[in-house]
């Protein structure tokens, strides 16, 4: 192999041969430098020998390394020979290293440019494999940017109280941001301003074990304290239930209602606990006759089995089977009833009573059921409440049978308190 002393012309002037792909050139003045030339490249590099075999490793191209900045660092590679160190290994930890410094530089820029909104479509998708189409659709509502004809009524909608959110970054979601946006949705929707809160709340915590979004919330966004006393208290509304004494009266009214499907509807809130829409999107499918059960789609844990009661089975039984929904309609798009308010407004003033909302009527059944002294936890699984590690210290999960025992002496009681003279002949 060719060796001269390495000048700036020497080494800019050094030609490949005709035929051949590459030419090495080394220098007389440093240990182990050369210069490698082809057609296209003319490039630094360095060879030795350790542990008793030669190597050779590229330094760079002539155009970016200065000839005496190369000598010095094929002196200082070769001092690392000497002493049984693999340049090598260096070079490709130096390389590592600076590789982790880029992507902790670019995970900072991170901070700066990724927004909720971002992060929001992603988060829902992740989700929605284990949620019910209604709390799917909860979350698109409650983030919705608003200005879309209503479905019911005149005007246009609002927008929803994470809407504001979502241009925000990541990192800007600190405890006082996140403390000014409940003070202010809080003055006009304090409930879905809790709601929005307790979603955003879910949406860290995933954010926190997905790696593309860790670190990018600050830590005590939503556990300071300014934010905590911010949070609207969901209180239940005061009234907002049936007494004992006005089980009757209730009754009496529902039951006369000229639309049947109305009527069973909300005996069946009544006598069931069960939410809203939970009921309203019981197929048929879904209604075990034989073996007296029902299938409820659980907004929370997706199903729950509750039991068939006798009184509640004749009302279904009675229904008219228009198509798939047990509680069909011919009037709304979905082909079951979505708005019973007012049917129920009208049966409460009919019987008398003051307001008492839809959702109302699961927290009667709740605290009616009280009067019976059930087992610790048995409401809460028919209810399809979450347990509390507190308050139903003992809750577990019930077999069937063992639920409809008791799921028959509160339908019967409250019928009892209806005046209700009934058995399964009538």
């Amino acid at each position: 192999m060719a060796s001269i002393n390495f000048t700036v012309t020497r080494v800019q002037d050094y030609q490949c041969p005709d035929g051949k792909v590459q030419e090495f050139l080394w220098d007389t003045g440093s240990h182990g430098l050369g210069l490698c030339v082809s057609k296209t490249s003319r490039t630094y590099v360095f060879q030795s020998r350790l542990d008793g075999k030669s190597f050779r490793m590229k330094i760079g191209k002539t155009t970016s390394w200065r000839l005496a900045d190369a000598r010095t660092y094929a002196n200082e590679l070769q001092v690392m020979v000497d002493k049984g160190i693999d340049p090598r290994q260096v070079k490709e930890k130096q390389v590592a290293a600076e590789k982790a410094e880029r992507v902790a530089q670019e995970r900072a820029a991170a901070r700066d440019t990724v927004t909720l909104g971002d992060v929001w479509p992603v988060y829902l998708a992740a989700r929605k494999p284990k949620w019910s189409d209604g709390h799917y659709a909860n979350h698109v509502n409650l983030a919705s940017a608003g200005g879309e004809p209503k479905k019911r009524g005149k005007g246009l909608t609002v927008a929803g109280p994470l809407a504001s959110l979502l241009r925000a970054p990541l990192a800007s979601l600190t405890s006082d941001t996140i403390a000014q946006w409940l003070d202010t949705e809080s003055e006009k929707r304090a409930t879905n301003a809790a709601q929005s809160f307790r979603i955003l709340r879910a949406l860290a915590n995933w954010a926190k074990d997905t790696p593309a979004y860790r670190d990018l919330i600050p830590p005590d966004a939503f556990t300071s304290r300014k934010v905590q006393e911010s949070i609207p208290r969901s209180d239940a509304k005061e009234g907002d239930s049936l007494e004992r004494d006005q089980l009757k009266p209730w009754f009496a009214a529902v039951r006369q209602m000229e639309n049947a499907v109305f009527s069973a509807y909300l005996q069946g809130l009544l006598l069931t606990g069960a939410r809203r829409n939970e009921l309203a999107a019981l197929h048929w499918a879904d209604v075990d006759f034989q073996r007296n059960k029902m299938e409820i789609h659980d907004k929370v844990e997706g199903t729950r089995t509750i039991p068939l009661t006798p009184y509640l089975s004749t009302l279904l039984s009675a229904l008219p089977r228009e198509n798939e929904w047990v509680f069909s309609s011919k009037t709304s798009a979905s082909g079951r009833i979505v708005a019973p308010t007012k049917a129920h407004q009208r049966a409460l003033r009919t019987a008398g009573l003051a307001h008492v909302s839809i959702h109302g009527l699961r927290r009667s059944f709740i605290t009616l059921a009280d009067w019976l002294n059930p087992p610790s936890g048995l409401v809460a699984q028919i209810v399809g409440h979450k347990p509390s590690a507190v308050a139903e210290k003992f809750y577990k999960r019930r077999s069937i049978d063992f639920l409809r025992e008791w799921h028959v002496k509160i339908e019967a009681w409250m019928l009892t308190e209806a005046g209700i003279e009934w058995n399964k002949s009538n």
